[in-house]
């Protein structure tokens, strides 16, 4: 098969499919050899690129998906008639934020951060298919525990967990407004508390 013919039928399925296309997805496509689904990428972007085309191929959630580029949202959400966006509570946003650096985790932990009730914002993200539950903690009870899911990543257009901001940069951009680090410092107590339990228990080990 010939390159721009492989271009073209990939491109078609990139445009069909609602999900993030990998290279396993493509693999059952197509008969072996399988195409290489980075190499096509990288070739579509560069014709989008080299012919100015209001939109691109992005890495999400382990797949690909074409996404339009940022300046024509506006004139797709009068299309649409609505903003097409993900919309969560700042409850949520918190909560959410939460899991996603610290998971996995439990209700208990979660609300030692945010400082209140957190089950129905956790029941909220489960529904909406953000969080799901990962398994049981070791602590009293056995609590649930929980993770973010490839909807996430999806909805927040990241790759993997590792393309968040580091808590660290966070707490560079939000220098500039003290109030808005209330959070970060949560999460650092939270750490330093952690710490000192973990030393706590090493110490008492030793005597």
């Amino acid at each position: 098969m010939k390159e721009k013919e492989l271009d073209k039928i990939i491109e078609s399925l990139l445009f069909a499919s609602s999900d993030p296309l990998s290279q396993t997805l493509l693999n059952q496509v197509f008969d072996k050899p399988f195409p290489n689904l980075n190499k096509t990428v990288n070739r579509l972007n560069g014709f989008y690129h080299k012919h100015e085309k209001p939109y691109r191929i992005d890495k999400i959630a382990g797949g690909y998906q074409l996404v339009t580029e940022p300046e024509f949202e506006i004139w797709i959400r009068r299309l649409l008639g609505k903003s097409n966006k993900l919309i969560l509570s700042a409850a949520a946003l918190d909560t959410l934020a939460i899991i996603a650096y610290k998971q996995p985790i439990g209700r208990y932990d979660v609300e030692a951060i945010r400082g209140v009730d957190s089950s129905g914002v956790i029941k909220t993200l489960l529904s909406r298919n953000l969080i799901v539950i990962k398994g049981r903690g070791d602590g009293p009870g056995r609590p649930l525990l929980y993770s973010t899911t490839k909807l996430f990543l999806e909805k927040f257009g990241l790759n993997r967990l590792s393309d968040m901001p580091k808590l660290k940069e966070v707490s560079e951009i939000i220098e500039s407004d003290p109030s808005l680090g209330e959070q970060i410092t949560a999460f650092e107590d939270k750490d330093i508390k952690n710490k000192k339990s973990s030393d706590e228990e090493v110490s008492d080990a030793v005597e």
